[in-house]
């Protein structure tokens, strides 16, 4: 089949539809079970065994599993079967680890998965005769699709209709500019790709115009399918932070190998067995490397994500997340950001009449003239269910006035059936008009509606004077104010152009409606003072309107100015520059003008926040530090240039994923801090040990099982810990901040100090006391297994514990839990003897508990004195 060259309803045929019902939900079922689901394949997702294997891949794991090897030959070759114990442990240690691993890159994969589905684009689609909104992946071929500007194409298909439709083809044809379509051509069956211009391509989308089209192709039958393996081959992208860390890794494993060679040649001068000496450099350069760093921040910033889902906001992009957490201004969209996006029709004025009237179900005869003309003239429908709920789809200004019709007893529908609609120039933010051409009482009548200040000008007859007061009046109650007027023609024009058919129009009235600002739109705004963030409103509505919200919202205060676009194009860049920081409503805004308030605010130093859902939107969403897209109301376009799609369209959820966004970037920092100090201090207890004493104080088992059990699972349950009370008190992050700044890799630098030398104390203690290492080594495995379990609940908050709460996370205290046990495992159990572990006094097992503690009362004083500050 080539639909492009076909006769449409010749293919219409052939595909069983029908052009205006679509199909039925029995067809559809069967179709998909024919076709499968409307969706590239995805690459081949690993098996867990894939990943346990991968997990080997890490040189340090590599040059251990060498060590054992060694241990394994040699225990082989003396005959001693004790011998065997400790390569069997170094196995269990590392195939536990790899475990560990692939539990957890598995999680982070569902977690993506998760986003994945619920970001997955949509569709409007005829079915059983009624336009739904279905998800792009459940189309089949045969299905009726409506498009407009500002959506992707979900499918190939062969346009029925179209109005001045244009589609942004580039993905497939290298085309820059968008292709202009035209449902009523035949295409030759050998024509390129580029030339079929009644065909719209699955992945492209929509920059102008509306139309209707028939499903040909879904999934890999689509010509997106047919290049899929070019988009398959993209890499998982590292956030800025991982890449830092795992730099910061390979630092620190070059400082930990040098460590492990001096030790390994005092060692050996020294007289200690070779092989000892080799399997303990070799486990402290495997616990000494947070090899694991970039693996759990992803986790980290996976739960994360999954958090913000919760709370209404998708994540695209990863390091938006870190990004977030920095956001210092945040402009706004008004409608359904700020208020309810339930625009409600309330006053009408009909030209000829002394004032406005209020919207009810029994209007005027001229008001509901008014209302048939502005329903006309719309895209968008309403459809009231069962339970008397209103699901407004489309424009709310629009569905505004066709629910106000309704209420008079004017379907869309019929009026549509009774008035037929032969031609349309839909609605631009340039022109900030929309025009259709309808068949009424025999004539063709030329409906426009729109801006006043855009409309008023083309109007040659009616009391446009007396309408600017009205609109006056309305605006300052903050009214939303359209305008309508109409002329009739002979003939509609070949071509539908604006300076033919929205010129020397006859006014009928205006329709002033208004979106109440959301009840917890106040409370964000509050809340982005006290975090040192600045809340600035961006709309295309009035500026009298805009002001009376922005005020009554917190966002317009005292000595900040509200300007039009029309103004702020006036102004010089040094000019805007000098007055940005002083204007905090942007009203009758451009396209451009958003990216130039954006990149103002960026010249300021500051990391600018920016809502959008329109096809306009996506240069100044891709411009701004965080793109946030609406999920309702916003166009598929808008979404993929974003780096977050609010779910809810709601301002105050913007401000929850920053709060969220700077709780994962400090749970981040504490996991970081966690398992650089302790691993300071392991390198620190064996280096001075050996250069010292010339002693072991950690044999490799031990080594090893410390950093099984205190690095891993105490550092993914303190990456979880719950977002701080009092976060949204602080400044923002500077862009550019290090990770380790404000003396935070001071702080890991003395906290792994405090380690060594707990562990040392506790080493010569046991030596002291029992007269052989193994007494101290004992002591020295205790103090710095059991006071990095400590160190984690430490880290939780920069405040005190007693103010946190010693026990309120539920996950840590599981992970500490495991961590103590398996400590006295080894301690308590006959295993012991197996670790090179000895029994002790019991008031040397008291002394070690006083040690454990130290880092808990330092800590505590550190954060009482001010050495440790909140928010730092």
């Amino acid at each position: 089949m080539v639909p492009y060259s076909r006769e449409l309803p010749e293919l219409l045929d052939e595909l069983k539809t029908d052009a205006d019902a679509g199909l039925t939900d029995v067809q559809a079922e069967e179709r998909i079970q024919k076709y499968g689901e409307n969706k590239l394949q995805e690459k081949k997702k690993k098996t867990n065994l894939q990943r346990f294997a991968e997990q080997f891949k890490d040189v340090m794991i590599v040059i251990l599993l060498a060590a054992a090897a060694v241990s394994f030959a040699i225990a082989v070759h003396e005959g001693d079967g004790g011998e065997f114990f400790e390569p069997v442990l170094i196995l269990a240690i590392v195939v536990a680890n790899a475990v560990m691993g692939m539990l957890q890159e598995g999680k982070a994969e569902k977690a993506m998965d998760a986003l994945k589905s619920l970001s997955a684009p949509h569709a409007k689609v005829m079915r059983n005769g009624k336009e739904e909104l279905l998800e792009a992946s459940r189309l089949v071929p045969g299905d009726i699709i409506r498009l407009e500007a500002g959506d992707f194409v979900p499918a190939d298909a062969r346009l029925i209709r179209s109005s001045s439709l244009k589609s942004e083809e580039s993905a497939l044809t290298g085309e820059s500019v968008a292709a202009e379509k035209d449902a009523g051509v035949l295409v030759e069956e050998k024509a390129a790709l580029g030339d079929r211009v009644n065909m719209v391509y699955s992945g492209c989308s929509i920059t102008y115009g509306t139309g209707t089209a028939v499903v040909t192709a879904t999934g890999m039958d689509t010509e997106m399918g047919k290049i899929a393996d070019l988009l398959e081959g993209a890499a998982d992208a590292q956030t800025p932070l991982q890449m830092k860390l795992a730099q910061l890794g390979k630092y620190l494993g070059i400082l930990a190998l040098a460590a492990c060679a001096v030790i390994f040649v005092v060692g050996l001068a020294d007289g200690i067995a070779p092989l000892e000496i080799f399997m303990t450099a070799v486990s402290l350069a495997v616990s000494a490397i947070p090899e694991g760093l970039p693996a759990i921040v992803t986790i980290v910033l996976s739960i994360g994500v999954q958090r913000m889902v919760k709370k209404n906001a998708i994540i695209r992009r990863l390091p938006a997340v870190e990004t977030l957490g920095s956001a210092s201004v945040i402009c706004s969209d008004k409608t359904g950001t700020l208020t309810q996006n339930r625009m409600t029709l309330v006053k009408a004025y009909a030209d000829g009449e002394e004032g406005t009237e209020e919207i009810g179900a029994g209007n005027s005869e001229k008001v509901r003239e008014l209302l048939k003309l502005g329903t006309l003239c719309s895209d968008g429908s309403i459809q009231i269910r069962e339970d008397g709920q209103v699901q407004h789809i489309g424009d709310p200004t629009e569905t505004s006035i066709i629910l106000a019709a309704c209420q008079n007893g004017m379907e869309k529908d019929e009026l549509n059936s009774e008035y037929t609609r032969l031609g349309e120039l839909p609605f631009d933010s340039d022109r900030k008009l929309m025009t259709t051409i309808n068949e009424m009482n025999g004539r063709y009548t030329v409906i426009v509606k729109g801006a006043c200040d855009m409309l008023f000008s083309r109007c040659v007859s009616g009391n446009v004077d007396k309408a600017r007061e009205e609109n006056e009046k309305m605006s300052r109650q903050a009214l939303r104010v359209i305008a309508i007027a109409v002329k009739e023609i002979e003939e509609i024009p070949e071509e539908l152009n604006s300076s033919e058919l929205e010129n020397g129009l006859t006014f009928k009235g205006l329709v002033g409606m208004i979106d109440p600002p959301r009840p917890e739109a106040k409370e964000a705004v509050s809340v982005c003072r006290k975090a040192g963030i600045r809340p600035v409103m961006i709309t295309g509505d009035h500026v009298v309107t805009a002001s009376a919200i922005a005020k009554e919202l917190g966002i317009l205060r005292e000595g900040d100015q509200a300007v039009t676009g029309a103004e702020l194009d006036e102004m010089g860049e040094k000019e805007f520059a000098e007055k940005v920081e002083h204007i905090s409503v942007y009203a009758r805004v451009s396209p451009e003008n958003k990216i130039r308030i954006v990149r103002a605010w960026q010249a300021k130093g500051q990391i600018v926040s920016m809502t959008g859902d329109g096809v306009n939107d996506a240069p100044a969403l891709k411009a701004a530090d965080i793109g946030c897209a609406m999920g309702i109301t916003g166009t598929d376009v808008a979404k993929g240039a974003a780096d977050m799609t609010l779910t809810d369209d709601n301002f105050a959820t913007i401000v929850d994923a920053v709060k969220e966004g700077r709780g994962i970037y400090a749970n981040i920092k504490k996991v970081v801090g966690f398992l650089l100090g302790t691993n300071i201090g392991e390198v620190l207890t064996v280096f001075c040990a050996m250069i010292l004493w010339r002693q072991t104080p950690l044999l490799s088992m031990q080594l090893l099982w410390i950093n099984l059990v205190t690095d891993g699972l105490p550092a993914v349950a303190l990456g979880m810990e719950a977002v701080e009370e009092g976060i949204m008190d602080q400044k923002p992050r500077p862009k550019d901040e290090g990770i380790f700044a404000r003396g935070f890799g001071l702080r890991i630098a003395l906290q792994g100090l405090m380690f060594g030398l707990l562990s040392l104390i506790a080493f010569r203690i046991g030596i002291q006391v029992t007269g052989e290492a193994a007494g101290g080594q004992t002591m020295a495995f205790m103090v710095l297994a059991l006071s990095q379990v400590v160190q984690a609940f430490n880290m939780r908050s920069n405040r005190s514990l007693f103010k946190t709460g010693f026990f309120t996370n539920r996950k840590l205290n599981m992970a500490a839990l495991i961590s103590v046990l398996l400590v006295a495992a080894v301690v308590f159990t006959p295993a012991a003897e197996a670790f090179g572990l000895i029994i002790l006094p019991v008031w040397m097992y008291l002394a070690a508990l006083g040690l454990i503690l130290v880092p808990l009362l330092v800590m505590e004083c550190s954060k009482a004195f001010g050495l440790i500050k909140h928010g730092e």
